[in-house]
């Protein structure tokens, strides 16, 4: 047994039962098994369980031994602190800060069938990236592949924007607020930049937009970087939001931006100053986005966003970088935060006034370049070359939603290949 085995166990949910008892043989109940983690942080994000008749939900981690708790050094890190469950496949040793804070562990040694694990570990060194790869032709992709593709991938983030946009009151600048912030986190902060804009009422983000000092202290505020002030600047930081926490009676609700895996440009305090310029610049950013009519227009709006002068000859706070220059927007990113972002809620805003508004979002999409990743890389193998973001988004919506869940028979390509 190692750790990515029973990780792939837990999130596949392979068990010969679910009637679980934690090692003090209490009941557990787990309502949602989370989604698996593949950065750093616990291995599995957003469960929830269900022990001594109380819900709770939080992350889950994982270890081959209670010990590696210790092994791996956890305690005292903060991406641990919301763990609601120790999941281990031998317990071999008491936890003293887990028993002191009623969090359950779960010992699944004899909840895995022995026979099905040297199964699951070829299933895990397999190679082949879909169900059809050694008969795939890419002459087998029908007609209007990548159009269909994308449509259907936008309407359904247009269901997820609709519904947030129930919960905000059909305000538009807020949810565009949420969805940038998003795209700025990239994949390692995506979701933790959409929860500290979900938790800024934005009424309070747009009265300050016009002060670029304070939409820098309340974002790194509330990520608790400014505790502990390091220099001249970050102590202005430090007494705007201060003030701003008692003008506005902001809660305390604070996290913890990971910068692990990141290049120094991508380093949550470099996102979120420039997330604060683009505001800071634009006073009518909505109404900007969603009525421009071509990629240039839109290109325009964050050609001139840019980290505050700070973040020159810096990374992080209080130390100076040997790298120096203005940390801008390359065209790259502005092009991930159109796809992300901007596409999907402008698709929605004007889909049901608009009739034309598909055809227009289609033809922005093919006027951005194809997107790099090691998805698309496995497509070109397969001889699939995408010449726009169109392409790519078709191509990753397919491989998400058909060739990982072998949907063969639901699949375009696949019934086409049945029946020739």
């Amino acid at each position: 047994m190692n750790e990515k085995l029973l990780q792939y166990l837990w999130n596949f949910k392979i068990f010969k039962s679910f009637d679980f008892k934690d090692v003090d043989g209490n009941d557990l109940e787990i309502l949602d098994f989370g989604r698996w983690n593949f950065d750093s942080g616990p291995d599995f994000l957003f469960g929830k369980i269900k022990t001594n008749g109380l819900v709770i939900a939080g992350n889950i981690e994982l270890h081959v031994k209670s010990s590696d708790w210790i092994f791996h050094k956890h305690s005292g890190n903060p991406e641990f602190e919301n763990i609601i469950a120790h999941i281990v496949f031998v317990h071999d040793i008491e936890l003293e800060e887990f028993t002191n804070k009623n969090i359950p562990t779960l010992e699944l040694k004899n909840y895995i069938d022995e026979n099905l694990l040297s199964k699951y570990e070829s299933l895990l060194q397999e190679t082949q990236f879909i169900p059809c790869e050694k008969i795939f032709n890419p002459n087998d992709l029908p007609f209007n592949f990548h159009e269909e593709n994308l449509l259907k991938k936008l309407d359904e983030k247009s269901i997820e924007i609709e519904d947030s946009l129930k919960l905000y009151q059909n305000n538009y600048e807020a949810i565009l607020f949420q969805q940038l912030a998003y795209a700025f986190g990239l994949k390692v902060n995506a979701l933790l930049f959409k929860q500290l804009a979900e938790s800024i009422d934005y009424t309070i983000f747009n009265k300050i937009r016009q002060n670029q000092t304070q939409l820098e202290a309340l974002l790194f505020g509330i990520c608790n970087w400014l505790e502990k002030p390091t220099d001249e600047e970050t102590k202005i930081w430090k007494r705007e939001f201060e003030f701003l926490k008692v003008k506005y009676q902001l809660p305390e609700f604070y996290i913890h931006p990971k910068f692990s895996k990141l290049r120094p440009p991508n380093f949550p305090t470099i996102r979120l100053s420039q997330l604060a310029s683009l505001y800071h610049q634009n006073q009518n950013l909505f109404s900007k986005l969603i009525n421009a009519k071509n990629i240039n227009d839109i290109n325009q709006i964050f050609s001139t966003v840019k980290a505050s002068e700070y973040w020159d000859n810096r990374f992080n706070f209080g130390k100076i970088s040997t790298v120096q220059g203005e940390k801008t927007l390359t065209k790259e990113f502005v092009e991930l935060v159109l796809i992300n972002a901007v596409l999907p809620l402008k698709y929605t805003y004007h889909k049901n006034t608009d009739e034309n508004i598909p055809d227009e979002i289609l033809t922005l999409y093919q006027n951005i370049s194809p997107e790099k990743n090691t998805i698309i890389d496995q497509w070109k193998s397969l001889k699939v070359k995408p010449k726009n973001a169109l392409e790519t988004q078709s191509l990753l919506f397919h491989y998400r939603n058909f060739c990982q869940k072998k949907e063969c028979l639901r699949c375009s390509i696949g019934i086409r290949m049945i029946n020739s």
